[in-house]
C-alpha cells in the first residue's frame, strides 16, 4: 500500500514522537536504584573516576593495576559526566542513555532521508523499543555508542555517493570522523564493520573499481582524519606502556609485552582466533546467536518476514531507497557473517539494529497481509504473556517475601554465559519479590494485546511502543528487586559506615566491583590474580594487591582492622584456613557478606 503525503507525520511530530518514546524508556533508567551492578557495570564507572583522581587519561587502571583491554572513549565520556554532574552512579549512566536516545533519532533521520517520514517514524520506534537495545544497555558498555558511530558512517557513505548531494566533502569528513571515534570506542571493528559493509555494497553495485566513486570518498584525506582522531591515544598508550612492538602469537600467563601487543595482538587477532589469554569470555553457540534476534527485535520481529517482500535490486538505476535497502542488507550480512566465524556474545550484533529497523520500517509503512498477520501474532503473544504475568501475580499473593530475593533464587551457573541466563534461577518463591513488576508487565501486555487486536495501522504501532515503555518500566522495577543479588552496594554502604580498616575482596575484581565504586577505595584481592587483571599484574611497578590464603590468614590475625567481602561459597572455602572467619559479621545482603577480624 503506497504511502501518501497525508499519511506521513510532520517533521516536528516525527522527531518529537521518537524522542519522547526513547526518553520514556531510557531516562528513568538512570535513576538509582537499581544500583551499579557487579562485573563490567561498576568497572566502567570506577575506571572513569580513577582517571579523574590520578590525572592519567591515557592508561586505565583498576585497583592500581593497568587495564589495557578496552578503548578509552567510554571512560572519557563517563568522566566528563562526572565533571559536570559530580561522581554519582546515575551520572555514570548519562552517556549510554544519551546515545540510546540519539541512536533512535539518528535511525529516524537516516530513514527519513532515504525513504519517507512514515518509514522513519517506524524505524525510530523499532530501535527505541526493541528488547535488545534495552537489555544490552543495562550495563555501561560502549556498544550503543559504537552502533551510533557505525550508523552515522553508513549514512555518510551513501550521502557521499549520492549525485544530488550538495556537500559530499562534508559527508566524507563525517564518514572518516565517525570511524575515528569508533576506533576509540571498540578498536578495529569500528573500522572493519563500516568498511566491510561499504565494500560489499560497492561490489554488489559494480562500483568498486570506479575512479569517480573513490574520488568522492576521499580515502586518503579520510585516513588522515581517522589518524588525527584515533592515533594520539594509541601512540601515547604505547609509549607509556612499553615494550613498544612485540608480535608474538604466544599468549600465556606470566608474560608482559606492553600495550601494543596486548591491545592489538591479544585483544584483536588472538581473540578473533579464540587463542587469547586469559580466556575470560564465553562464546554463544551460533544457532542461538542467530535465533535470539527474534527476541532482541521483539515486538517488531513479528514483521521480519515482510522484509522479504520489499524490492531489492543491484542492477540498473537505483533510487535512494533502493540503495539504502541494499546497503542495509550488506551491513547486516557482513556483521553477522563476521561473528559467525568469530567468538561472539549476544550483544555483539547491536551494530545491525538500525539497518534492521529501517527495513522493518519500510515493511510496516508498506502494509499488506504480512504486516496484518504479524500484528495478529503479536496480539496473541503479548496476550498470553499478560495472562502468564497475571497468573504469577495471583499465585504469589500468599507467598511470604522476607529479606531479599537472593534467598529464593535457584542457582544455575552454567546458564550465566547467556544474558538472560539468570531467568533459570527464578522460582515461585522468587516471584513473590516481583509482584509489582509482574502486575505492571501484565497491564502492559494486556493493553498491547487489546490495542493490537484492532489492527488500525499507525495507531497499532504506537500502541506497541507504549506497551514496550510500560514493560521496560516493569523490567526496571524487577532489577530493583534483584539489586541485592546483582549489586554489592548495600555491603559498600555498611563498610562506609563502619570504623576505618583495610579492605579484602574474595575472588577477582569483577566479582564485587560495585564495592570498589561505592567505597571508592583500593582493596586486596584474595586469590584474584586471573582474568582481566592478570596481564597488568605483571607490568613493571604493578601494585602488590593479590593475596594468597596464607597471606590473608596472617593479615587477619594482626591487630589492624580488615574487612572481608565474600559470598557463602567463598566462606566455605576459606573457613578451613581461618576457622573463626564468621565471628564478626558487619553486613549481609544478596547472599554476600562483609566480615571483620575484630568486634565493632
Amino acid at each position: 500500500m503506497p504511502t501518501t503525503a497525508e499519511d506521513q507525520p510532520s517533521v516536528r511530530n516525527l522527531y518529537l514522537i521518537v524522542i519522547l518514546v526513547a526518553a520514556a524508556v531510557y531516562i528513568g533508567c538512570m535513576i538509582s536504584p537499581p544500583f551499579l551492578m557487579d562485573d563490567v557495570d561498576a568497572v566502567q564507572a570506577q575506571i572513569a573516576r580513577n582517571m579523574i583522581t590520578s590525572g592519567d587519561w591515557v592508561t586505565p587502571r583498576l585497583d592500581g593495576v593497568i587495564y589495557l583491554e578496552k578503548s578509552p572513549l567510554i571512560y572519557w565520556m563517563i568522566a566528563g559526566s562526572y565533571q559536570v554532574f559530580g561522581v554519582h552512579d546515575w551520572a555514570a549512566r548519562v552517556p549510554v542513555v544519551v546515545f540510546c536516545i540519539g541512536l533512535a533519532v539518528l535511525t529516524a533521520a537516516f530513514a527519513a532521508w532515504a525513504f519517507n517520514r512514515l518509514v522513519a517514524l517506524y524505524a525510530g520506534l523499532s530501535v527505541a523499543t526493541c528488547v535488545g537495545l534495552f537489555l544490552f544497555t543495562r550495563i555501561q558498555i560502549p556498544d550503543v555508542i559504537l552502533t551510533f558511530t557505525i550508523t552515522l558512517a553508513m549514512w555518510a557513505f551513501l550521502r557521499v555517493l549520492d549525485e544530488n548531494e550538495a556537500r559530499p566533502g562534508w559527508w566524507a569528513f563525517v564518514l572518516a570522523a565517525s570511524i575515528g571515534a569508533g576506533l576509540l570506542l571498540k578498536s578495529l571493528i569500528a573500522v572493519v564493520f563500516p568498511v566491510g559493509a561499504a565494500l560489499a555494497y560497492l561490489a554488489c553495485t559494480r562500483q568498486i573499481l570506479s575512479a569517480r566513486v573513490w574520488k568522492r570518498l576521499r580515502p586518503f584525506s579520510g585516513a588522515l582524519i581517522i589518524l588525527l582522531i584515533a592515533a594520539p591515544w594509541h601512540v601515547l598508550a604505547t609509549i607509556r606502556n612499553p615494550p613498544y612492538f612485540v608480535f608474538t602469537m604466544r599468549s600465556a600467563p606470566g608474560e608482559y609485552h606492553g600495550f601494543f601487543w596486548f591491545y592489538f595482538m591479544n585483544e584483536q587477532l588472538l581473540r578473533f582466533l579464540n587463542m587469547r589469554y586469559p580466556r575470560d569470555y564465553d562464546t554463544v553457540p551460533r544457532p542461538l546467536f542467530w535465533g535470539f534476534h527474534l527476541l532482541w527485535f521483539f515486538p517488531w520481529s513479528v514483521y521480519l518476514p515482510a522484509i522479504f517482500r520489499l524490492r531489492f535490486q543491484m542492477k540498473g538505476e537505483l533510487d535512494r531507497a533502493a540503495r539504502t535497502r541494499l546497503l542495509a542488507l550488506c551491513w547486516i550480512g557482513f556483521v553477522m557473517v563476521f561473528f559467525t566465524f568469530s567468538t561472539t556474545q549476544e550483544y555483539y550484533s547491536m551494530p545491525i539494529y538500525p539497518a534492521v529497523a529501517m527495513l522493518l520500517g519500510g515493511a510496516m509503512a508498506a502494509g499488506g497481509a504480512w504486516i496484518q498477520g504479524g500484528t495478529r501474532v503479536v496480539s496473541l503473544m503479548v496476550g498470553l504473556a499478560g495472562v502468564v504475568c497475571l497468573s504469577f501475580f495471583l499465585l504469589t499473593r500468599g507467598v511470604a517475601a522476607p529479606g531479599d530475593i537472593s534467598q529464593a533464587l535457584g542457582h544455575h551457573p552454567d546458564a550465566y554465559k547467556l544474558s538472560l541466563g539468570h531467568m533459570e534461577d527464578l522460582t515461585l518463591g522468587a516471584m513473590a519479590y516481583l509482584r509489582t513488576p509482574l502486575a505492571l508487565a501484565a497491564v502492559a501486555f494486556l493493553f498491547g494485546s487489546v490495542a493490537t487486536f484492532q489492527n488500525r495501522g499507525r495507531r497499532t504501532f504506537l500502541a506497541m511502543a507504549v506497551m514496550m515503555i510500560l514493560f521496560f518500566q516493569a523490567a526496571r522495577l524487577a532489577l530493583v528487586a534483584f539489586d541485592p543479588y546483582m549489586s554489592s552496594q548495600p555491603l559498600a554502604d555498611a563498610i562506609n559506615k563502619a570504623p576505618q580498616g583495610r579492605l579484602v575482596v574474595d575472588h577477582h575484581y569483577y566479582t564485587y566491583s560495585s564495592v570498589f565504586f561505592y567505597t571508592n577505595r583500593m582493596a586486596f584481592l584474595l586469590n584474584g590474580r586471573f582474568n582481566n587483571l592478570v596481564y597488568g599484574s605483571y607490568a613493571p611497578g604493578a601494585p602488590d594487591v593479590f593475596l594468597t590464603d596464607e597471606q590473608f590468614r596472617e593479615r587477619w590475625r594482626t591487630a589492624e582492622r580488615y574487612y572481608f567481602v565474600v559470598d557463602e561459597r567463598g566462606l566455605e572455602r576459606i573457613q578451613p584456613v581461618v576457622p573463626d572467619i564468621r565471628a564478626n559479621v558487619v553486613a549481609a545482603s544478596g547472599g554476600k557478606f562483609v566480615l571483620t577480624n575484630h568486634p565493632l
